[in-house]
């Protein structure tokens, strides 16, 4: 059957991620799962908390008439009060339910967004690095992303975003933490981010929508927090998952929260509804709905992966690899190597070539290019420590070979 050529030509340009994940599955059946060191994909190993699992459990053990049933596509009242608490608290504004709708995991929040705000031609402006699939995003609802290079601290370049909005410029949309870079936005960035929109406001005429995509908030470091983006800008939007936070990637429950200061409020809610509705979403999962309405704020230990953090950076150290130091996600940006060898010589920066040359080391890391961050790769520390520690030698003579 004909496949189209808009898809094909997306899968050709699809997320390296995957293609590592995959390559992975693969070098793992031919070496064994202990000789392979997989650094490619973002898939918490820490086991959801106690208190989730308690909530699993109680739940399964209802018996309410029509549970199972649809409910309103914005989600069931209770779970989206009891994230209106949630986001009211993290970004010290009153949020209610009516401003919450409940998603098919961050991704279903952010598509759903970008399906209510974008019409077509429009533009979004994004910090790189970030999140491969925002690109693909964007384009299921008419829009492109534009990629503005951020600081070479990965902190939001204000003079290169105000150069590369226009009058089509629709969202500014930001990742903090930020995937792949672990860079944690201040509330300085925060305030001059605004600036930014309020500047482009009185140029050009346009309201810009702030989405701040949260998956990775509650995994920060060294006392860093999360700057709430609500009290700075009105028209802005979170979406968010428990993915990350709570161990929960495969059961795709999130939500998109509307800054109840926005001119549009209502209106831009019942957008997002429609748009979960329209895009065969229909709604969040009713089970884990009801599971994080009585469980979002389990409390978790992310001590783990700050000890891999450590161990991870000791060894990429020890190699010669250097990297940004990440305030948060579980994720190392490491800078491609200067070549070693003659024969690499002309390969100088390149991050696909240099992930290449990993795999003949059985260390799968994701190029940077794939973030739009050429030069660099990122390697995910959400293993084992044993993958960390097993990886010591192959990364030493990785960096000697290439």
């Amino acid at each position: 059957m004909p496949v189209a050529e808009q898809i094909k030509q997306s899968m050709a340009s699809s997320s390296f991620i995957r293609k590592m994940f995959e390559e992975g599955i693969r070098m793992k059946a031919l070496y064994g799962e202990d000789n392979v060191y997989d650094f490619s994909l973002g898939n918490p190993d820490l086991e959801p908390p106690e208190q989730v699992k308690a909530a699993v459990r109680e739940t399964a053990a209802l018996d309410e008439p029509g549970m199972h049933g649809y409910m309103p596509n914005a989600g069931y009242p209770f779970a989206r009060a009891a994230m209106a608490g949630k986001v009211s608290r993290e970004q010290g504004v009153p949020v209610e339910a009516g401003n919450i709708v409940m998603s098919v995991g961050a991704a279903g929040a952010l598509n759903a967004v970008l399906k209510a705000v974008l019409s077509p031609g429009d533009e979004v402006l994004v910090p790189a690095p970030f999140f491969s699939e925002y690109t693909h995003y964007a384009a299921n609802h008419g829009g492109r992303v534009v990629p503005v290079p951020a600081k070479p601290d990965f902190s939001p370049d204000i003079p290169a975003l105000a150069a590369a909005a226009n009058e089509k410029t629709a969202v500014l949309l930001i990742n903090s933490p930020n995937n792949p870079s672990g860079k944690v936005y201040s509330p300085e960035d925060i305030r001059a981010l605004a600036a930014f929109l309020q500047a482009h406001k009185e140029k050009t005429g346009r309201t810009v929508v702030l989405v701040a995509d949260e998956p990775y908030r509650e995994i920060v470091y060294g006392g860093v927090q999360v700057a709430p983006v609500f009290p700075a800008w009105s028209e802005s939007v979170i979406v968010t998952s428990f993915a990350k936070n709570l161990s929960l990637p495969g059961e795709r429950i999130g939500y998109a929260a509307v800054n109840p200061a926005s001119e549009n409020a209502a209106e831009l809610t019942d957008g997002i509804v429609f748009a979960t509705r329209i895009l065969g979403y229909v709604n969040a999962p009713a089970f884990f709905q009801r599971v994080i309405a009585r469980s979002w704020n389990a409390p978790a230990d992310y001590t783990p992966y700050a000890a891999r953090r450590q161990a991870l950076s000791a060894v990429l150290r020890d190699a010669g690899i250097s990297f940004a130091e990440p305030e948060g996600a579980f994720y190392l940006f490491c800078r491609v190597p200067e070549p070693k060898q003659a024969a690499h010589r002309d390969l100088s920066g390149n991050d696909k070539a240099f992930c290449d040359h990993l795999k003949e080391f059985r260390i799968l890391g994701v190029p940077g290019s794939g973030f739009c961050g050429p030069g660099w790769i990122r390697l995910a520390y959400c293993v084992s420590a044993q993958t960390i520690s097993g990886s010591r030698q192959a990364f030493a003579e990785a960096v000697k070979a290439w």
